[in-house]
């Protein structure tokens, strides 16, 4: 009905510490979308060409057109939290007057939060629904499931080396979450904190705002053409 009906697209952006559960919940609550309406987009490390163009570039083509849902696991959002925690990241954009970390301060990052806001007002004044979550896992259930990663060879491919440095940053990644949180959680895109300690009420508690969002829209299916028609077509077919 939300392809038929054409009239909006749906962001759901998810947002979390490593081993949070993004792709569990990914795979478990979007299990019964067909697969021709639904994509999801894993953000990396910038590439040298998206570091040519403004930070939301590379998000832009990823946004969802009308009709169809799109997942960001990890967006960006990445840009007030990864390059917050490290600024010297910041660098890498070459940022016309930010040629140094020192430059980099309080101001800078509350323009960025303005702008983030900003362009989602946008695609939600153009018919986006934005359904944002954060799973907020605790430093202990990491740790366990960092270990789980490392005993179980099946899963060893998903731990990186990376995620122990991420990890040693947990204040910074935590006080960059909190303003994230405080500063782009919108009446026409609010946060969801979903706590992500248990897997299946992470997935359930997602799953149910996203219908909620869903029964929001009032959408129907197009309205059929007149009897006549629909009669004349029918009798052009048993003609045959």
């Amino acid at each position: 009905m939300f392809y038929a009906d054409d009239s909006h697209s749906m962001l759901i952006i998810l947002q979390a510490p490593d081993a949070a559960g993004k792709d569990g919940v990914i795979r478990h609550v979007m299990s019964g979308i067909n697969p021709q309406g639904c994509r999801v987009h894993s953000f990396k490390t910038p590439s040298k060409n998206e570091l040519e163009h403004d930070y939301m570039w590379r998000h832009y083509l990823a946004l969802p057109e009308r009709g169809m849902i799109e997942i960001f696991n990890r967006s960006h959002y990445e840009n007030v939290l990864a390059t917050k925690v490290n600024p010297e990241w910041i660098l890498n954009e070459r940022i016309p007057g930010f040629d140094s970390v020192d430059k980099i301060d309080k101001d800078f990052w509350e323009r960025r939060y303005k702008s983030i806001n900003a362009i989602e007002k946008h695609w939600v004044d153009n018919g986006m629904v934005i359904v944002k979550f954060f799973l907020h896992l605790s430093k202990d259930e990491q740790k366990q499931r960092f270990l789980d990663r490392l005993d179980d060879p099946d899963k060893n491919w998903k731990f990186s080396s990376a995620d122990l440095k991420a990890r040693a940053q947990w204040k910074e990644y935590q006080h960059a979450y909190e303003e994230m949180l405080e500063n782009t959680s919108t009446d026409y895109a609010p946060w969801y904190v979903i706590p992500a300690d248990k897997k299946f009420f992470a997935r359930v508690a997602v799953g149910d705002i996203i219908i909620e969002n869903f029964k929001r829209l009032n959408m129907g299916y197009p309205q059929p053409g007149s009897p006549e028609m629909l009669a004349k077509a029918r009798e052009t077919l048993m003609n045959e």
